[in-house]
């Protein structure tokens, strides 16, 4: 059976259509709206399996983050697919697998700048002009949402530090990338993804989001011990490395916040390259990974 998730452009049209189309073969696959950007297009999660161990997926932070997108939706796939026919991946049993978990995917956490990614700044909106005159139609610049605020930086974890490094580095105001906003989950978008988390109580999150073959585990002194150990069996698995414990990624991210907020395992993982060319081999690299990532 040909895969419905293939190398391609993915806009926030695209998305939902390969959202649509997955639900359409796969009965048992649910949709959940997670909430809407600030031109009002939707976040979409979608639910596979019912049990009380939840486990977020989350990727399309960035405009330039289509490979994580097609990534987890990929994965989301094989997953659908081997529980119809009752196979293995990577010699795991997969309905055994996922007996009592349920595994959400946000697969474009940032439907705006994908479209200004994938369109230029004439997706923008009222917006246009700004995104144009901050470099919106340079192939491989977008980063940030509509407002030019990065999502990556606008999450409510060691705000403070955040804005004394962003001033030092002269970023202060909305740009293509890097620019947190004026305030923490001041962008729809964040908000979302956070509403998400409160209302649903994962047991841990992974969010692809990065570049570096590198899987990000420590985030401050609410760290769970066990995070190191989870951490290091997937990389194992894609032969990644783990970032080392003085290793942090930088404040104003999801896995931070969640790590702060609740004090269980948040994980980054880089991948090793956005080119979609790569597709097919990076997805092969990471898929026994991502599985591990719910199995524990």
């Amino acid at each position: 059976m040909q895969n419905i998730v293939s190398s391609q452009a993915v806009d926030n049209g695209t998305v939902r259509g390969l959202i649509s189309t997955l639900r359409g073969r796969y009965s048992f696959l649910d949709a959940m709206p997670i909430g809407e950007s600030v031109q009002k297009r939707e976040i979409s999660g979608i639910i596979l399996g019912g049990g009380r161990e939840r486990i977020l997926y989350a990727a399309g932070f960035s405009g330039q983050d289509q490979l994580h997108t097609l990534i987890l939706l990929r994965f989301c796939e094989d997953l659908c697919k081997a529980l119809e026919r009752g196979e293995s991946i990577a010699n795991i049993k997969i309905s055994e697998a996922l007996a009592g978990r349920s595994l959400v995917f946000v697969p474009q956490v940032n439907p705006d700048g994908a479209e200004i990614a994938v369109h230029g700044s004439g997706a923008a909106g009222v917006y246009a002009r700004m995104v144009r005159e901050l470099g919106g139609n340079e192939p491989g610049a977008w980063h940030a949402n509509v407002r030019g605020v990065d999502i990556n930086y606008n999450f409510n974890a060691g705000w403070q530090e955040l804005q004394h490094k962003l001033k030092k580095s002269g970023i202060c105001s909305p740009g293509a990338k890097k620019w947190s906003g004026q305030a923490p989950e001041s962008e729809p978008e964040t908000a979302a993804l956070i509403g998400l988390c409160k209302r649903a109580k994962f047991r841990h999150l992974i969010a692809l989001n990065s570049q570096g073959k590198k899987v990000y585990w420590k985030y401050g002194d609410k760290t769970p011990t066990c995070s190191r150990v989870m951490a290091e069996v997937m990389a194992a698995a894609a032969k990644y490395t783990i970032a080392n414990h003085k290793e942090s990624p930088d404040h104003g991210g999801l896995m931070q916040w969640f790590i702060e907020q609740t004090g269980r395992p948040g994980f980054i993982v880089g991948l090793e390259s956005l080119s979609l060319e790569h597709f097919e081999d990076i997805y092969q690299e990471v898929q026994e990974m991502l599985l591990l990532g719910a199995l524990m």
